[in-house]
């Protein structure tokens, strides 16, 4: 951070408090993935235990 005067300078990185949007991009896509995948495996064991 660096002040000229009255004004408060502060870098992009100190302004996102260091994370990077890479790692939300990645939260998002795993937990994407791991929910498609849960809803596949109850849908499919849902529809082989059910009698026709």
């Amino acid at each position: 951070m660096e002040r000229r005067g009255e004004e408060t300078h502060i870098t992009t990185e100190e302004a996102r408090s260091g994370e990077g949007l890479n790692v939300v991009r990645w939260v998002l896509l795993i937990s994407l993935v791991l929910a498609i995948g849960a809803l596949t495996v109850i849908w499919v064991t849902g529809a082989l235990i059910t009698p026709q």
